[in-house]
């Protein structure tokens, strides 16, 4: 789609990292040192960990392994990445836009693989205030790409799936968002490969302004 694309919606579903938190410089640090550990090539690691929790990761990355390894793993680089905060910016545009929906009134939620410590310690190192209604892992069965969290989110807000718009930058969300019956605009680089209804460099350039059932999205 092009960069005059209207999107009409009446709730948007926002993920963390890579959508509104740039956090590539300790996922990087942390899972690097996951791969060495487990003699994993670290690019292909990183190939794989974007949007998922991490147990979901390991699932993938060390098939047969027993899941309480990878859970007890999990657990342990959620504290590390917590407390490393090196790096960890705003996306262009973040604060700009979410300023816009609270002023506009435009329903939204957090969607993220993240728990509440590193979600709300992400967001604050951003200098980005944390939406009224959150989607954390704490908060889910399933990581995505399962679409739980999304459609936990459109239900906490009392919005048909239909009605909602998902930013993501990762391929598991993006599949995430479109499992869900939801738009999908992808951020970044790592979106456009996943055929996301849009794409956006970052934040900057969008609008959104009320409409007549909802509001409405542009993109440009």
């Amino acid at each position: 789609m092009t960069a005059t694309t209207v999107l009409t919606a009446r709730a948007l579903l926002l993920d963390m990292d890579g959508t509104l938190v740039n956090s590539d410089a300790v996922v990087e640090r942390v899972w690097r040192r996951w791969a060495d550990h487990h003699g994993l090539d670290g690019d292909e690691v990183m190939k794989v960990v974007h949007g998922r929790q991490g147990y979901a990761s390991m699932a993938v990355l060390l098939p047969g392994r027993p899941m309480e390894r990878n859970y007890a793993d999990n657990a342990r680089m959620l504290a590390e990445e917590t407390a490393d905060l090196d790096g960890v910016v705003p996306v262009p545009g973040a604060g700009e836009f979410l300023a816009a929906l609270v002023r506009l009134g435009v329903p939204h939620a957090l969607v993220t693989s993240a728990d509440v410590p590193l979600s709300t310690a992400r967001m604050g190192a951003a200098g980005l205030g944390l939406p009224a209604v959150r989607v954390t892992a704490e908060s889910v069965g399933a990581s995505k790409p399962d679409p739980e969290g999304f459609l936990k989110g459109a239900a906490e807000l009392g919005v048909d799936p239909a009605d909602c718009v998902v930013f993501e930058d990762s391929g598991a969300g993006i599949a995430a968002g479109r499992a869900a019956g939801m738009r999908v605009v992808g951020v970044g680089p790592r979106a456009a490969v996943h055929g996301p209804d849009a794409v956006v460099r970052d934040l900057t350039g969008l609008r959104v302004e009320p409409a007549a059932d909802g509001f409405a999205l542009h993109i440009g």
